[in-house]
């Protein structure tokens, strides 16, 4: 699938603001699964735009605007084409959870078994995880029955929460948004020595066309997995892929500081079309 996706930040401030330093993670990396046709990010005011590649591999573009500005737009186009991914079958048993050790010899599995700012692994997450899992020997399988837990257990309500809602929070309420589910069945696996990494991305299907945030596991022999714990899926050629990190922190689109008031309003906007 070919896809043309408009991503709109405008931040509007009561009265001038100066020194404002930005951070923009809105450019994805071509990969199996993607290829990126083109990317061009627009900046109001004008700002000279530098840009490299964070411990994540992440792409990041940050810029400056020093002089006093009652507002900011931030505007990125993106042309992109999906494939299928390739896998695993949903009754696979690819690897038992005693092989789990295995996966801190692997690129960076280690740095997603720790807790992180909105992701905590407590006796209480620990468990919940066993609890959901109660018999199961396979990591593949252990990740799906988590995934099915969250999303059984979680209630999707919009506007329930906020983008610095830690995940107890989100245990103690049963509902959220997408980076909620994701946060939480992130906990779950890591409680259990799941390495599991936060995506941030898109989702473009009929019912939704928005920013979207799902997770990865890594499954000794099979690499890491993506899945969906908002939807209970496998993510397909719906999904766009923008970055990945130990949750939301390391990947939110647009980050910064600056020098002013802080009575200011934004709104985001994001619009995709399917050009194939």
């Amino acid at each position: 699938m070919k896809f043309e996706i408009l991503h709109r930040t405008h931040y509007a401030y009561a009265s001038p603001v100066r020194e404002s330093f930005n951070e923009v993670r809105l450019q994805p990396l071509s990969n199996e699964h993607q290829t990126v046709e083109s990317f061009l990010l627009k900046v109001l005011p004008t700002a000279r735009l530098r840009h490299y590649h964070d411990f994540y591999s992440n792409c990041v573009h940050h810029f400056e605007i020093s002089g006093p500005h009652s507002a900011l737009s931030i505007d990125s186009r993106l042309e992109v084409t999906t494939r299928a991914n390739q896998s695993l079958p949903l009754d696979a048993r690819p690897a038992n959870m005693a092989r789990l050790p295995e996966s801190l010899q692997h690129g960076r599995c280690y740095v997603f078994l720790q807790g992180s700012r909105y992701v905590e692994l407590t006796p209480e997450a620990w468990r919940l995880a066993l609890d959901a899992t109660q018999g199961e020997d396979d990591v593949w399988q252990t990740a799906l029955r988590l995934m099915r837990y969250v999303h059984g257990t979680l209630t999707y309500q919009p506007n329930s929460t906020h983008v610095h809602t830690h995940m107890r929070n989100v245990l103690a309420q049963r509902s959220g948004v997408c980076q909620d589910f994701a946060h939480v069945m992130i906990g779950l696996c890591r409680s259990l020595r799941i390495p599991a990494l936060y995506v941030s991305g898109y989702l473009a299907t009929q019912a939704a066309s928005a920013t979207h945030a799902w997770t990865e596991v890594f499954v000794p022999g099979a690499g890491w997995q993506a899945l969906d714990p908002t939807h209970n899926c496998q993510p397909d050629e719906t999904y766009v892929k923008i970055g990945v990190g130990r949750d939301y922190t390391d990947v939110s689109p647009v980050s910064g500081t600056y020098k002013g008031t802080t009575d200011r309003t934004l709104s985001v906007e994001v619009k995709i079309e399917r050009r194939d």
